[in-house]
């Protein structure tokens, strides 16, 4: 069956992007109306054997420092989406959809994440892992071992693959939203959850007051959770004072730390939002758990620790 257009666009050079920033990851508050404009461009104008240079795009189509902003965005999420499909896959014996993909990524604009799928399938930098549905773009199969054998996705994929239960927690020196810092080594003697998370994400926002009432209660214990926000490191535009807001509307008495680089990558550069690490006492990891979980499944790992 023939594919359509914007499933038949060649490689696209987003190496030129480089050059930019490349701090920003894939949430970003930009505006949408931007957003659609770039998407909208691509799918209208990117032709069969006619490769597009992103600087050409930069210099010439989109040139003001919000365009810039989400085409650094897009070229960031590019390089996220395989590691997530992975871990996607591991995590929960299921390939995500183009809506998985979009949320994870805060994709607005339809047709948005099957553009970045049929782009990345021409990459040559890109291994070639997918098999999808040529009529609507889901993804049908997904090649792990080829994402594996890749030096820009192995680090990532085989910490994912290997588990981290049983293995030492990385250290970690955190900024507190309050102020102040907060370190693995502080925390030692302690069993605890850490939990990161961003604003926004529809999971975490569905975790989190669950995650608030086993803090309650386990109150009198010696546990803890440690909720990690990665705002910062994704560039999202949310203020200290809207995740402020948001902790005290939710009610939420969690230490709350602001994620920082060397952490990301200690922690195998995470790509999907909620991920829990649960330590126990002498700083040994015991659960991994990537993705929303079930409150019952946290309730009885956290209870088990708590039980030795």
């Amino acid at each position: 069956m023939q594919r359509s257009l914007t499933r038949n666009i060649p490689a696209i050079v987003f190496g030129a992007l480089i050059v930019l920033s490349v701090a920003a990851v894939f949430a970003a508050q930009s505006d949408p109306t931007v957003e659609k404009r770039i998407v909208d461009y691509l799918k209208a104008h990117i032709e069969p054997g006619k490769p597009v240079v992103v600087s050409e795009l930069v210099n010439k189509v989109f040139t003001s420092e919000e365009e810039r902003k989400e085409l650094e965005r897009l070229f960031n999420i590019f390089f996220k989406i395989p590691v997530f499909i992975v871990e996607h896959k591991v995590a929960t014996d299921r390939i995500p959809t183009l809506d998985d993909i979009s949320r994870q990524f805060n994709l607005r604009v339809a047709g948005e994440a099957d553009l970045l799928l049929t782009i990345m399938e021409s990459d040559p930098r890109i291994p070639k892992f997918l098999t999808r549905d040529p009529s609507g773009g889901e993804i049908l199969s997904v090649n792990i071992e080829a994402v594996k054998k890749d030096r820009r996705f192995s680090q990532a994929v085989e910490r994912t693959l290997a588990g981290w239960s049983g293995k030492v927690i990385p250290d970690f020196s955190l900024d507190l939203f309050e102020g102040g810092k907060i370190t693995s080594g502080e925390l030692l003697g302690k069993n605890y959850l850490i939990y990161f998370w961003f604003s926004g994400c529809p999971p975490c926002m569905k975790l989190s007051p669950s995650l608030s009432k086993l803090q309650d209660k386990h109150a009198g214990e010696d546990f803890r959770i440690l909720a990690v926000n990665a705002d910062r490191v994704l560039e999202l535009d949310t203020t200290d004072r809207e995740r402020a807001e948001y902790i005290r509307r939710q009610a939420l008495g969690f230490k709350f730390a602001h994620l920082n680089k060397e952490m990301l990558e200690r922690y195998g550069n995470i790509s999907v939002y909620p991920t829990l690490f649960l330590v126990d006492s002498r700083g040994v990891i015991r659960k991994h758990y990537i993705g929303y979980q079930e409150p019952e499944v946290l309730a009885s790992d956290i209870g088990q620790i708590l039980g030795e």
